[in-house]
């Protein structure tokens, strides 16, 4: 397995394969000098319906013989490109799973802040719903 996701050119656009890179987003590779110059080579460009983008983990189901270039991606970007490859109920559930760590993120430092202004761990555990370890864990940290 690689670790650079695959830009790839498909012969047949109605393939259900990969995703076409718009759909994925801004993606930083698709303006660097060796994408831009692969699809010139190709005569593609970043709008073809031919043209689609495989995570690693999926790269060796790009067809034998396509057109293929190693591409890097950032770790927000590869979320995205995941999320896309996603059926649609698990699109949904992962769009919630994103959320809940977005809301979660900050939760420690809350937690802290909530204890510092009086807030009884039994109550912020009744209202955030965590464990009462992570109540005392922030407490202590």
């Amino acid at each position: 397995m690689t670790d650079d996701a695959y830009l790839f050119l498909l012969d047949d656009a109605s393939a259900q394969l990969g995703v076409a890179p718009a759909a994925v987003g801004e993606l930083a590779c698709m303006e660097t000098p060796a994408v831009r110059a692969w699809l010139d080579a190709q005569g593609s460009t970043p709008t073809s319906p031919h043209l689609r983008l495989l995570p690693p983990e999926e790269t060796a189901a790009v067809p034998e013989g396509a057109e293929r270039l190693p591409v890097p991606l950032s770790e927000e970007e590869l979320n995205r490109l995941r999320h896309q490859m996603a059926p649609e109920p698990l699109a949904r559930l992962e769009e919630e799973l994103l959320a809940y760590r977005d809301c979660a993120g900050g939760r420690d430092g809350l937690i802290g802040r909530a204890l510092a202004a009086g807030v009884a761990p039994h109550r912020i555990v009744e209202l955030t719903g965590v464990d009462p370890a992570t109540v005392t864990a922030a407490a202590s940290s």
